[in-house]
């Protein structure tokens, strides 16, 4: 992700009627190092969309965060005033609110003005344009040619660097493997759906074994929605590019599914078609698919579908408001696409486990030697592997059962896109590869993800 540079102080409009009554966005909160007048260093509270469609950072004070809640459309700003006390101001209150406005965090003319032009720029495009791929392209060929290096450049190079990066990956993952190729096509595959430097391993452990196999007609990615409004299941009516070139949009399977869904449900699958927009989930197996599973005899890269899946532990699988694509339908529905179209179909979940550690919210530190960190991640590694069982033996309904009765403890961010693998492929029993964890230097952060394989 790009740095981010903190939104200016916009005046606060008096006549605003959304800035009177302020409805706060979802956040996300980070702390914010800077320089006072002084030369000195203090932290503030960086204030940014949780949803990535407005780019603007807010920085203000930390104590700002007690007024936060408070901004839920219900209250005028004397309320808010009267209920925080704490000696905050009319005055002081009016300015936050401007800043958080001008960086379109409340809900109002800002935050619409951006999205429809969101909206309008994804429905005129045919394909979802680079995003995380680019931005891999760009740093793998500003080490190889430079900081100088031009756009040209990197577009005529960029792709072989993305290559030689996967094929080192896949070497290391694969070196010691007792099977490091797959026999055959499977029906489905479980690969992380997070950055690569945290995850690399288990992508190429997958993806890597399938470089010898037959190409699949179409790829259906399962992912993960992280910033989007779907609160059910939602798919994606477009194909995806990335600096390798284009994975199509495969239309006939598209319809197919749509058929199957009918037209209602087909309308809900598409109706926060957005929320792809800014998902790295998907993205992030294209430039797999294109590198492994290479181009066809007419230099075509296979076609993907993609599709992110909400969290069936919330409400049994049902959307969270009732008004969204439901899991049930969903299933039933690809799984009667899958038999009508010709060909094969390679299911893919873009999935991540366990987010643990101080960042989460947990007050053990995860880094060092220290018997408490050694055996807070060793909890963490046996939770994930209990839970994965029941993947392994072909019951992902215990799977989410398990996961609402701990009240997901280990934060799993991934269920309904394993969910959704493991039932349109009938509970099949799955294998694990490989398992790991990636912690960050401070201890603060660890995140699990398996590569896994359901065999023909």
């Amino acid at each position: 992700m790009t740095a981010q540079t903190p939104e200016p102080p916009k005046p606060f409009d008096p006549d605003a009627a959304h800035q009177q009554r302020p409805r706060l966005r979802r956040l996300r909160t980070f702390p914010m190092p800077v320089k006072g007048p002084d030369g000195q260093q203090q932290v503030l509270l960086g204030l940014a969309d949780a949803q990535q469609i407005s780019d603007k950072v807010v920085a203000t004070h930390p104590a700002v965060q007690h007024v936060l809640p408070l901004m839920d459309g219900s209250r005028d700003l004397d309320q808010i005033v009267s209920e925080v006390g704490r000696g905050l101001e009319r005055n002081t209150l009016e300015t936050i609110v401007a800043q958080l406005d001008g960086a379109a965090l409340l809900f109002g003319p800002p935050f619409e003005t951006i999205e429809a032009k969101m909206k309008s720029d994804f429905d005129s495009a045919q394909n979802l344009p680079p995003a995380s791929s680019a931005q891999l392209v760009d740093s793998l060929a500003k080490q190889k040619l430079g900081e100088g290096a031009t756009e040209e450049q990197i577009a005529a190079q960029g792709p072989a660097f993305i290559g030689e990066l996967f094929d080192q990956w896949i070497d290391k993952a694969l070196e010691n493997a007792d099977n490091p190729s797959f026999d055959a096509l499977p029906p489905g595959v479980v690969v992380p759906g997070n950055d690569y430097g945290r995850s690399w391993i288990n992508y190429a452990a997958v993806w890597g074994r399938l470089r010898v196999v037959d190409r699949p007609d179409r790829v259906v990615v399962l992912g993960t929605n992280h910033f989007g409004s779907a609160t059910g299941v939602c798919g994606c009516d477009k194909g995806f590019e990335t600096p390798l070139g284009l994975c199509e949009l495969d239309q006939a399977f598209v319809h197919a599914l749509d058929q199957r869904l009918g037209a209602e449900d087909s309308a809900k699958l598409y109706e926060h078609r957005f929320d792809h927009e800014r998902e790295h989930s998907i993205e992030l197996q294209v430039p797999w698919i294109q590198h492994c599973l290479g181009a066809g005899e007419d230099g075509s890269f296979v076609p993907v579908f993609g599709v992110l899946v909400h969290d069936p532990v919330r409400n049994s699988g049902e959307s969270y408001d009732g008004a969204g694509l439901g899991l049930d339908p969903f299933i039933e529905a690809m799984k009667g696409a899958i038999a009508d179209a010709p060909g094969t179909t390679l299911l893919v979940a873009a999935a991540d486990l366990s987010h643990v550690g101080p960042m989460f919210g947990d007050q053990q530190s995860l880094s060092g030697e220290e018997p408490e960190a050694v055996e807070a991640r060793n909890q963490v590694a046996r939770q994930d592997q209990e839970l994965l069982k029941h993947l392994v033996e072909g019951r992902p309904d215990d799977l989410v059962s398990s996961l609402a009765w701990s009240q997901n403890a280990s934060r799993w961010a991934s269920t309904g896109a394993l969910v959704a693998l493991s039932k349109i492929l009938d509970n099949h029993p799955a294998r694990v590869l490989n398992y790991a964890a990636s912690l960050d230097p401070q201890g603060t952060a660890m995140l699990t993800n398996a590569a896994m394989v359901v065999d023909a």
